[in-house]
């Protein structure tokens, strides 16, 4: 069960389980992700995920959806609302969706017997370390928005539920900052209406769709002064997963709940970013320095030793080739030739 696997990571990350021989039902509300996705998924790996279309925060469609399927082995748990910004404007629907998504998932978990749930975390759970890089033993910090702290608690429940239910194995897979596409150019972020991630607000500006690209803030403690993340080529993040899953079925798992940090252990600027774009694609783009956003943290990168070592997964491809990536699913979008 993947839900959310129409969306960004879970689209890629369906495409990996499937090339990798797993049986994949997608769990998707369509409410920022096309259908059209699966078609994407099918070209690419000449498999149609099976799909069922309803909302995880009814509780009723996810006991009648694990009674449908009673030989679920592995959940994916991707469905939330994500963006930052909007969380910071609207917390409740937030907390809400990501909240109680989960935790009807994990209720029929326990009530069908579904041993093993690998769970989409993110690094925002670390606020803004003391400390860079981030291991995971880094002290969590209060979140600075909403999102980051739906993030926290779900961790938390997460936690507390296979505490008290041995019989469910968890993985936390804290992600750093996903881009690009799949190399195919047939999947890759979508964002409904204006993006939130730096990313598509580069190739949506250098397509045209958008007069000028904004960077928050050039006078943080960085290297140029902008803001500084860990960005990690979706792709090697979707095969991640695939191995998080064959741990939790082969039973490799040292402890009940574990958790990985995924990003390539480096930092790189937004500038830095943006001129990586330039350089792989030709393409000079229209920025603007703006003000820095409510929620955004000044630097964060992972130390990724404990993924590398224990998973034996490592982040392969570079910010460059993962730029030309996302280029080039931005072109086949618009049809840019």
């Amino acid at each position: 069960m993947v839900t959310g696997g129409t969306g960004y990571i879970g689209s890629h990350t369906t495409v990996e389980l499937q090339n990798a021989g797993y049986e994949v039902i997608i769990v998707d509300n369509l409410s920022n992700s096309s259908r059209d996705v699966l078609d994407g998924i099918e070209k690419i790996t000449g498999i149609r995920p099976i799909f069922e279309q309803f909302d995880l925060m009814e509780g009723d469609k996810v006991d009648s959806f694990f009674s449908k399927y009673p030989k679920i082995e592995a959940i994916i748990h991707f469905a939330a609302s994500k963006a930052v910004g909007e969380s910071v404007e609207k917390p409740l629907l937030y907390y809400r969706n990501n909240l109680v998504s989960l935790i009807n998932i994990l209720e029929s978990q326990l009530k069908y017997g579904v041993s093993n749930i690998v769970f989409s975390s993110s690094c925002t759970v670390y606020g803004q370390p003391d400390q860079l890089p981030v291991t995971e033993s880094t002290p969590r910090k209060d979140a600075e928005s909403p999102y980051g702290n739906t993030k926290r608690v779900n961790e938390d429940i997460l936690h507390d539920t296979i505490a008290a239910n041995p019989q469910i194995k968890g993985i936390a897979l804290r992600y750093f900052n996903p881009v690009g596409a799949h190399p195919s150019a047939l999947i890759g972020e979508l964002p409904l209406g204006i993006p939130a991630n730096l990313v598509p607000f580069i190739t949506q500006t250098a397509a045209g769709l958008r007069s000028e690209l904004k960077v928050f803030g050039n006078d943080y403690n960085t290297v140029d002064g902008s803001a500084v993340r860990d960005y990690i080529n979706v792709v090697d993040l979707a095969k991640a997963h695939v191995v998080a899953v064959n741990r939790l079925l082969e039973n490799k798992s040292k402890a009940g709940y574990e958790i990985f940090n995924l990003g390539t252990g480096s930092g790189v600027s937004v500038l830095e970013a943006v001129n990586a774009f330039e350089v792989a694609t030709g393409v000079k783009l229209n920025y603007k320095i703006v003000g820095r956003r409510a929620g955004d943290i000044e630097k964060i990168w992972a130390d990724t030793t404990f993924a590398n070592e224990e998973l034996g997964w490592k982040a392969e491809t570079g910010i460059e080739e993962t730029m030309l990536s996302a280029w080039r699913w931005e072109k086949k979008l618009r049809g840019i030739e």
